[in-house]
């Protein structure tokens, strides 16, 4: 890696926000190597609707250079079929995937030093008739990796040892194998990625009041205390299992390095509560670095000017900070 990091972009759901965001994020002052994954005319045309200015630069990968505000370096991937704002197109689901496997093949050869992913619609995906529950199972498939979904924000890191499920099959999903397999993983990157000695992982329980002794459920009893009482042997510093009603109170929290949901909204309302459009989603266990945004597609706000480029923001400098800590270690 060379003393500014080459980052993918990839630009998200064509009809959404994400291109919003590559726009205006590209108007700025990064101390990166930005290269945005797109389609071209599609970027010019969002461009123009949104009255910025944007130069588009297609390099070989040879020949990056750092950013310039007002452009933007590309990669060209076509779209399928014509963008309108706001309005999604089944065809354009290939599109979308196709850019996400040019960025995480990138990383994986070395092109990149990491990836950043504007948002996807989920269904959109689905509903053309390939299986895609997110961008972190998406980036596990690809990988070959177990990895855990952590978000970054409003002084807290929260992580989920479940990701998007339905919560009627939350507690099937969260066994004793699986649990120690994410804790490990969340153990490693903290103190492997963002070099924090000995972290503190507090653990939230499943059942209200973490199983009140189990009057209110045996998870806590049965799957979680058990993989605590392991890994703490092995010298893990583990609190819990905490009850999450009152686990996220501003005093306890500096007790904390990071902190594990057994569930999406157990842990993300919190944290998005505090710091939404500046939160970072951050993929952990895997061989690469990604980063992304903390929000949706906003179809209603696209091309109106009104997207709020600050969670991209801080995804870019979050990846810049992971790859200098991974560039150090290497070098060390």
């Amino acid at each position: 890696m060379n003393n500014i990091p080459i980052l993918a972009l990839t630009a998200g759901e064509p009809a959404g926000i994400g291109p919003d965001l590559c726009i205006q994020i590209a108007q700025e002052a990064l101390s990166c190597q930005l290269v945005v994954i797109a389609d071209r005319d599609m970027l010019q045309q969002r461009a123009a609707l949104l009255q910025l200015p944007m130069e588009l630069i297609e390099k070989p990968s040879a020949h990056f250079s750092e950013h310039k505000p007002g452009s933007l370096q590309l990669v060209h991937i076509p779209v399928n079929a014509p963008v309108s704002p706001g309005k999604l197109e089944p065809a354009n689901a290939s599109y979308v995937i196709e850019t996400l496997q040019y960025a995480i093949q990138g990383c994986q050869n070395g092109i990149f030093d990491a990836m950043v992913t504007a948002p996807v619609h989920k269904g959109i995906i689905s509903e053309a008739g390939i299986p895609f529950t997110g961008h972190t199972e998406y980036l596990a498939e690809m990988t070959h990796s177990q990895v855990v979904m952590m978000l970054v924000g409003g002084h807290m890191r929260v992580a989920l040892a479940t990701t998007h499920l339905p919560l009627k099959e939350v507690a099937a999903t969260i066994t004793p194998e699986k649990l120690e397999q994410k804790l490990r993983i969340i153990h490693h990157d903290l103190a492997n990625r963002f070099f924090i000695n000995h972290p503190r992982i507090a653990v939230a329980g499943l059942n209200p009041h973490a199983g009140e002794s189990g009057h209110m459920g045996r998870e806590e009893i049965d799957t979680i205390i058990p993989v605590l009482t392991k890994l703490r042997a092995e010298g893990m510093n583990l609190l819990g299992p905490l009850p999450a009603d009152t686990l996220f109170n501003p005093v306890r929290l500096k007790d904390y390095d990071c902190i594990l949901a057994m569930y999406h909204d157990q842990g993300l309302p919190v944290l998005k509560y505090a710091s939404f459009g500046t939160g970072v989603n951050i993929t952990l266990g895997l061989p690469i670095i990604r980063t992304s945004v903390d929000h949706g597609t906003a179809l209603d706000l696209v091309g109106t000017g009104r997207a709020d480029p600050g969670s991209l923001r801080v995804a870019i400098e979050m990846a810049i900070m992971l790859a200098q800590k991974q560039c150090a270690r290497q070098s060390s």
